[in-house]
Parts: structure tokens; C-alpha cells; sequence
């Protein structure tokens, strides 16, 4: 998002923290509730112009959002999205993806409150490999001639009673709504938001066998000082990775495997 829209959602997601900062609110309610206009806003493309018309005045959108979901959510939902088309928005796409972020962050905000975040980010990664290395499950989660009922049925009996209730609802509306984006790139930009919720970093780090509790500790230790920032570590295990570990984080890749370090004496050698 640029100019307008990114102030806009730095004031949505600081109007949603004081909003979850009450415990009285279901937080897993309220991220059902923004799921809901989410799907309302991106189905009816007039609706949202007219939300997110400059030429409108704010109050009038407030009333017009009230008006419509007054009945239909709960009073920190309609508030909440009635402050979202008070505020300017550089383009039509960018309040349906705020709300899709508010949704997913209330999500895991629930997951916080029950101590089981870290559980949530790591099925997501684990998700995602498991995504990747099936091309007959990713065929089916992405079939578009699938209904969003079978899909959801497949995803019940493949994480129902495996995986926390937030993960299964975070994968759940992902596949049901992956609103022109891959399935890969949903679950990646889920697994980043739940980092974030923690104010962490996410290194994906790939090693030959599994790193024992004292290597993942120097090794998140190590990228903390690194980067400035506390680490969550996605780990993933390749055989052919011969030797000590590949590390990402975001765009950057710290590679200390053996096998790259052989790949560049061969080709110092060659040249």
C-alpha cells in the first residue's frame, strides 16, 4: 500500500489493538466478523467504491456502514470498519485488504491470548512445506471448479483435531477466498503476520538433519543480534544439504551449507 492507504491501515491496526487489548471482546468472533465484510466488500464492487470515495464525506460512510451491518455484526465490528471509510484510501482493493489483515491479526490475536502462537506459526510453515511438496493436494485446495464446501471438508480432515483452532481457520478462509493470489503466497503472508504479532522476524533455516534445543537457541540468538530483532525459526530438514545450514530471512540468504561451500571452491577452481 502506498501514501494514504498505509496511514489508513497504521490507524486501523492501532484502533484493532486497543480494541483486542479488552478481554471482553472475542477476538476469534471478531475475526470471523471482519472476515464476513471482507468477503461482503470484495463481492460488491459498487458497495466498496462508494466506501472508499474521496468525494463522500466520512460521517456519510460511517452512517452507511452502520446502516448496513449495524444488525447483521457486533458493535466493535461496525465501529471498527466505520473508523476504517472514515480514512482516505489510495485505491478501492486496499480497505478490502485491510480488513482481510484485521481478520487474520484478530485470529491470532486469539491464538496469543490462549498461549498458543508459536503452535499457530509453526503449523502454518508446516502447512506450507507439506502444500509444496504435494502437487495433488495443492491441485485440490486450488481447483476452482471445487466448491468452497469440499475444500473446507478436506482441510477439516486434514487439520481438524491436528492443528490449533486459529490455524484451521486462518487456512480455512485462505483457500475459500484466496481473492487472485497463490496458495503458496496466502500461507507465506500468514506465517509473516503472525511473526509480526510478535514483533519477530521469521528465518526459514534449512539443515541436513534436525538442529537439536541448544543449536536453535545460539542459532535464534545469534540472528537476534544479527538482525536487531527477535527471531521465530521455521526449521525444515533437506538431505542434501550436506553439511551446516541455509538461512533466510525475507529476501536475504545466509548460506553455510557445506554443499554451497564445495559448489564455490568448484567454481573458483573452474575460473
Amino acid at each position: 500500500m502506498n501514501g494514504a492507504s498505509r496511514e489508513a491501515l497504521a490507524a486501523a491496526r492501532e484502533r484493532l489493538d486497543a480494541l483486542t487489548d479488552a478481554t471482553a471482546v472475542d477476538a476469534a468472533k471478531l475475526a470471523d466478523e471482519l472476515a464476513a465484510v471482507t468477503a461482503l466488500l470484495h463481492r460488491e464492487v459498487s458497495l466498496r467504491r462508494v466506501l472508499t470515495d474521496p468525494a463522500q464525506a466520512g460521517e456519510a460512510k460511517a452512517e452507511l456502514v452502520q446502516r448496513l451491518l449495524g444488525a447483521q455484526v457486533s458493535g466493535e465490528t461496525a465501529d471498527l470498519v466505520s473508523g476504517m471509510v472514515r480514512s482516505r484510501w489510495s485505491q478501492t482493493r486496499d480497505l478490502v485488504d485491510a480488513l482481510e489483515e484485521l481478520a487474520n491479526t484478530a485470529d491470532l490475536t486469539a491464538a496469543q491470548r490462549t498461549g498458543t502462537l508459536d503452535d499457530v506459526e509453526d503449523e502454518l510453515f508446516r502447512f506450507g512445506r507439506i502444500v509444496a511438496s504435494s502437487t495433488e493436494l495443492r491441485a485440490a485446495l486450488t481447483d476452482r471448479a471445487a466448491t468452497t464446501s469440499a475444500k473446507s471438508e478436506l482441510l477439516r480432515s486434514l487439520l481438524g483435531g491436528r492443528a490449533k483452532p486459529a490455524t484451521e481457520r486462518l487456512v480455512t478462509r485462505l483457500v475459500a477466498a484466496p481473492r487472485g493470489r497463490s496458495l503458496e503466497t496466502g500461507l507465506e503472508s500468514l506465517s509473516k503476520l503472525a511473526a509480526d504479532r510478535r514483533d519477530r522476524m521469521v528465518a526459514v533455516v534449512t539443515s541436513a538433519v534436525p538442529l537439536s534445543d541448544p543449536q536453535k537457541q545460539r542459532l535464534g540468538a545469534a540472528l537476534a543480534k544479527l538482525y536487531g530483532r527477535q527471531m521465530h525459526l521455521n526449521l525444515d530438514v533437506d538431505p542434501e544439504v550436506l553439511g551446516g545450514i541455509r538461512v533466510q530471512v525475507g529476501d536475504e540468504v545466509i548460506n553455510g551449507s557445506l554443499a554451497d561451500r564445495i559448489a564455490d571452491a568448484e567454481r573458483r577452481m573452474a575460473s
